[in-house]
């Protein structure tokens, strides 16, 4: 038998010993209750794939799922990035509230990075931070040549933010005026269960057969994800009741996750560090936000990095996990509504809003 083979044996033999005992005692701590009243029980959680869309192509070939929603002319563009295992659509409730709130005033712009949901797949080492950082300048460049952009990030898209920052800082504040980063981290996530999960040696033998052995890999798909779906699914809400729809919206799009784009971004979380761009994100107003539930980047990642930013507002959601704009979206869209406020130089949004609530006072 072949080194190469000899690895992947190893690799999948330990996954499954992996998913078993650390992986399933670690999700076993973590509590969830799921509600028997659902308010979002028949939520249609397709808006997003109503949107206008295009497709942006990287430099390097990669196709980007891209939706846009609002005055193709409005004065100002928001762009969001969604996270590790998830798509554009985990950012459905603020897409739904501030398309109303915003009115013409603003555009958004979501898409699916590399290796998520609609985006096509791209060669393992290019599933890194900085990568992805690279990838938002082309979005960037092709959606929003022109005007001011607020970006606004949930967990590895909040670190794909800071890569932007670090790696195009002359941007900032020319035409980034403000960004949001919601229960994310600044550097590796070895201070969660998720990492320990990561320390394991397993994961890196099958991070090697997805490199080398990609169709043999696919058979252990289930063992593979048994390592970190338990942690996932169990550490993205927190411990108050959670609509069962909502649930199982999330866990769609994270069983849709391709095993491949699975095992490198999760080395790429535990490795990366854009630090540096907490420098660069200093210049504009920031929003911080996480749940002090958050296990998978746990509340003092946010703290650490509003420590670091001057004009930053945290915000720590009593109760909720990692996926919090899911959780609870009313206090999340409240904080990026105050955000764009304070980012936007012409304050037009914010006169919006006034004229908006004076009309609905005195109706």
């Amino acid at each position: 038998m072949s080194d190469q083979g000899a690895r992947w044996l190893a690799g999948a033999a330990g996954v499954t010993a992996v998913g078993t005992a650390t992986a399933v005692s670690v999700a076993r701590s973590l509590r969830r209750r799921v509600s028997s009243e659902d308010p979002y029980q028949y939520e249609d959680f397709g808006l997003l794939d109503t949107d206008r869309s295009s497709v942006v192509t990287t430099p390097d070939g990669v196709d980007l799922a891209v939706r846009e929603a609002g005055d193709p002319d409005a004065p100002l563009t928001v762009v969001f990035a969604h996270g590790f295992c998830l798509q554009m659509g985990a950012f459905h409730f603020q897409r739904a509230r501030l398309t109303e709130e915003w009115g013409s005033q603003v555009r958004m712009v979501f898409y699916d990075q590399r290796g998520h949901g609609l985006s096509g797949q791209a060669p393992p080492d290019t599933y890194n931070v900085e990568q992805l950082g690279k990838d938002l300048e082309t979005v960037l460049a092709v959606m929003a040549p022109r005007g001011p952009i607020v970006l606004v990030g949930h967990s590895m898209g909040g670190m794909t933010v800071l890569s932007h920052a670090r790696q195009f800082p002359k941007r900032y504040p020319t035409r980034i005026v403000g960004a949001a980063l919601i229960a994310s981290a600044a550097e590796g996530v070895s201070r969660s269960p998720l990492g320990e999960i990561l320390k394991n040696p397993a994961l890196e033998a099958v991070r090697f057969a997805v490199r080398y052995a990609p169709k043999t890999v696919h058979r252990t798909r289930g063992a593979a994800k048994s390592v970190i779906a338990p942690i996932l699914r169990a550490a993205s809400y927190g411990d108050e009741k959670i609509s069962p729809t909502v649930v199982e919206f999330s866990e769609k799009m994270m069983h849709a996750t391709p095993i491949g784009t699975l095992v490198e971004f999760l080395h790429a979380l535990e490795v990366h560090d854009e630090t540096e761009g907490l420098t660069t994100l200093a210049k504009v107003p920031t929003l911080v936000a996480c749940g002090d539930e958050d296990l998978l980047t746990p509340m003092e990642y946010s703290q650490d990095m509003a420590d670091a930013l001057p004009k930053s507002e945290l915000v720590i959601v009593e109760g909720a996990g990692h996926l919090v704009q899911l959780e609870q979206p009313e206090i999340i869209d409240d904080a990026l509504v105050q955000l764009v406020e304070r980012a936007t130089p012409s304050k037009l949004v914010a006169l919006t809003r006034r004229v908006r609530d004076r009309v609905r006072n005195n109706g």
